[in-house]
């Protein structure tokens, strides 16, 4: 920390006093990046290639004083405040510039409570690292599907994956949390303490501020699952999504299954002939016992006539890992997300033509199946409000050169705005890039009102802003 040079670390006109500067530096025990650091771009990089922004100061925080240290000293210096989890955001709002990265990474540590079978967990840890500590008991916490997503983002924004029709969204399984808040306060929200900011963070993403421990319930789960994948040649894309749908009208809530439909990449169990191929994949995930889970997948498994079946009993921690490949670090990504209360055969017809036109071999559009324990709690419950039955289409686009760059978003927009007659009008905020700042409140319906109001009453002046934004009441009654 020798060599900081803070003179690019400002707000419009407000410039950095160095006493200010030293003295937040002297107490600060974790490390100090600018960019003049070695470790500065590595520090800076997300998930997603197209963010590039540079901060002027990366505080990677060793623990709660350092987050409550960074948040006052950017409080009082009117500072812009981004903060990171994993940094696998889809919209890049972990990433500030000019301003201040809180840089959560370091603060990894997940404790299980085999007894009360209750883990407390660091903001900083992926799922990887979740999965790890839990199943060492035969404990799981229900998170997302690619196991280096943060668990402090996808949590703050629902958080949904194989265990989700079983055991609830991630965020329904939180117990508390220990949260700065703007004025640079650690509070602890819970169902009996500031249960309206408990509300609120069940949810509303990082409107309310920086949660530095998450308190969980875990649920039993075997080591193995019933887990793998149905892949269909892209010819019987039709016949194969209209049974899916069907298949799924009596799934128990242990099952889930999720369609996939990309160009098919090398995997080791598809003949060669497929490889570049356009595909549709039925990836499956039976969270209970064997012989019931095979029953429960027959009428999945028997659609049709698959390139592949390699459906079989699986570590859920390698399970949780089976896409990791296939969304590593480094590449370009935009995603389009809509809600659908049943898939039509309008959408389906629609979906199809989209695939028709993939703009590269790494694009690919997903259907999660959700409902079962999560589509049983009351929108009103928590900030979360996607709480019927329902589908949930990611467009995802990823790509590698910046000269696709048009052509990939231009797809997930066109077919974004082709689905729009048949989708509910929410959405998962986890998955709406950073051009759909438009689109919060309706993705919040009608729990948005009373977002705002606590908005207002924890955060007034939208410090906490690098984020899918919710402003303050006063400011939405004003615009």
């Amino acid at each position: 920390m020798d060599n900081l040079n803070f003179t690019t670390l400002q707000k419009g006109q407000t410039m950095v006093s160095d006493v200010a500067l030293d003295t937040f530096a002297a107490g600060f025990r974790g490390n100090l990046l600018t960019s003049g650091d070695v470790a500065y771009d590595e520090a800076r990089a997300i998930w997603n290639a197209m963010i590039d922004r540079r901060p002027g100061l990366i505080a990677r925080c060793a623990g709660a004083a350092d987050v409550i240290r960074t948040v006052r000293f950017a409080r009082d210096n009117n500072l812009l405040i981004s903060v990171r989890g994993g940094g696998h955001g889809i919209a890049g709002n972990a990433v500030c510039e000019g301003g201040v990265i809180i840089d959560l990474s370091p603060m990894k540590s997940v404790r299980v409570d085999p007894e009360t079978r209750r883990a407390r967990i660091e903001p900083g840890a992926t799922l990887g690292d979740v999965d790890k500590e839990t199943m060492a008991f035969g404990l799981v916490l229900p998170t997302g599907i690619n196991s280096t997503t943060g668990i402090a983002g996808l949590t703050l924004g629902g958080g949904f994956g194989w265990l989700t029709r079983k055991f609830g969204l991630t965020l329904d399984n939180l117990i508390s949390v220990d949260v700065v808040t703007a004025d640079g306060e650690l509070v602890r929200a819970s169902e009996t303490e500031r249960p309206d900011l408990f509300w609120a963070l069940r949810g509303g993403g990082g409107n309310f501020g920086v949660v530095t421990s998450f308190e969980f319930q875990l649920n039993p789960l075997h080591s193995e699952v019933l887990a793998g994948l149905v892949v269909h040649p892209f010819a019987d894309a039709e016949n194969v999504l209209r049974e899916y749908r069907q298949a799924l009208e009596a799934a128990p809530d242990e099952l889930t299954c999720w369609v996939v439909m990309r160009q098919a990449p090398p995997l080791p169990f598809l003949p060669a002939e497929w490889h570049g191929k356009e595909i549709v994949v039925l990836a499956m995930c039976y969270c209970g016992d064997m012989a019931a889970g095979e029953k429960a997948a027959a009428r999945l498994r028997g659609i049709g006539k698959p390139i592949a079946d390699v459906v079989g009993p699986t570590p859920f921690t390698g399970w949780q890992q089976a896409f990791d490949p296939l969304l590593t670090p480094g590449a370009r990504n935009y995603w389009k997300s809509q809600d659908f209360a049943s898939l039509s055969d309008a959408a389906i017809e629609i979906l199809i033509n989209a695939v028709r036109k993939l703009p590269g071999p790494e694009c690919e559009i997903f259907i999660g199946h959700v409902g079962g324990a999560a589509g049983r709690v009351p929108t009103e419950a928590t900030a979360f409000p996607q709480r019927s039955s329902h589908f949930v289409m990611n467009v995802h686009a990823r790509w590698r050169e910046t000269g696709m760059d048009a052509s990939c978003i231009g797809w997930a927009r066109e077919l974004f705005e082709a689905t729009k007659p048949h989708a509910v009008g929410t959405a998962y905020i986890n998955f709406m890039p950073e051009d759909e700042t438009d689109r919060v409140e309706m993705a919040y319906g009608t729990n948005y009102g009373r977002l705002a109001e606590i908005k207002l009453r924890y955060d007034p002046n939208n410090m906490f802003r690098m984020n899918q934004n919710v402003k303050p009441m006063e400011a939405v009654r004003a615009a």
